[in-house]
């Protein structure tokens, strides 16, 4: 099978309006166009009259197959981008969602007020992008990525070397529903992104989530709170005196977590929203102000 690029990007525009409007359609044939010809959209404009392969066809039609079946664009690319940075994503990694920067800004903007050489851990980190947000904002941040699923850290430790981060990016295996180990050591500042779907919310999520995503990244317990109430208890031992946690929620969340942490001693310094106004991350520190 032999087509003009203009054609390849015709009919697989047509593919994809079975499930997509016209112009979601055309953008999803870009993106899927530029992945399996390895071109950029100014080129597959340019080379429109050019004429490609059995190989390229067979590719663009899998790819539309994927996205006919709910898999999600980031996982069909193999890559996405967050916080400016190109990331690495397969279906062992929660994709990084624009929601994400709320929380990525309340531990950049901390982060930038620790003096030299701050020590962050990311905990829960799936693709490593919050850490990696940090330590490419943060001059000098020692960032540690710790994650309890071997695949999950694969996956970030790809991306510590896709944005050439490896001399201050590390990655270790760490519960975030246990002990932490003394091996961590004392970090200034801790910021995670935990699972914190509810076991209800489990049975109403999206058929492109539950159907793609990673279960272990997702589900927090019956009122999606489990990993709040366990970091905050048990990975206070691994910050500094006076330092800092940094979390992500879901809607509606805030006010239990933030909760949670002034029942152990944290105060609570703000709350922020995301993109779609959304409260979504706070950071707290560890000990109470003085009156």
């Amino acid at each position: 099978m032999v087509k003009k690029l203009s054609q390849l990007y015709s009919d697989t525009r047509r593919a994809l309006m079975e499930t997509e409007d016209t112009q979601s359609a055309g953008m999803l044939a870009r993106y899927l166009l530029c992945h399996v010809t390895g071109k950029t959209r100014e080129q597959l404009l340019a080379d429109g009259e050019m004429y490609v392969g059995d190989e390229v066809c067979t590719a663009a039609e899998d790819c539309v197959r994927r996205v006919l079946a709910g898999e999600p664009l980031a996982y069909i690319l193999g890559s996405w981008e967050f916080y400016g940075l190109e990331l690495y994503v397969d279906k062992n990694v929660l994709i990084p969602r624009d929601d994400t920067c709320a929380v990525a800004d309340l531990a950049i903007s901390r982060a930038g007020l620790l003096g030299t050489n701050p020590r962050i851990l990311d905990l829960c980190t799936g693709s490593g992008c919050i850490g990696l947000a940090i330590a490419s904002r943060v001059s000098g941040a020692k960032v540690t990525l710790a994650d309890i699923s071997p695949e999950a850290l694969a996956v970030a430790k790809k991306n510590v070397t896709l944005n050439r981060l490896q001399s201050r990016v590390t990655c270790v295996k760490s519960d975030a529903l246990g002990i932490p180990s003394a091996f961590l050591g004392k970090f200034d500042l801790i910021v995670s992104n935990p699972p914190y779907i509810t076991t209800q919310e489990m049975t109403e999520l999206p058929k492109s989530v539950v159907d793609f995503e990673p279960h272990l990244a997702l589900h927090g317990g019956d009122d999606g709170l489990d990993f709040y109430r366990n970091i905050v208890k048990n990975y206070a031992a691994a910050l500094k005196p006076g330092g800092y946690l940094c979390f992500e929620f879901g809607m509606g969340q805030g006010d239990a977590v933030c909760a949670i942490l002034e029942e152990n001693q944290y105060t609570i310094l703000e709350r922020s929203r995301d993109y779609n106004d959304r409260e979504r991350a706070v950071i707290a520190q560890l000990g109470r102000k003085e009156d």
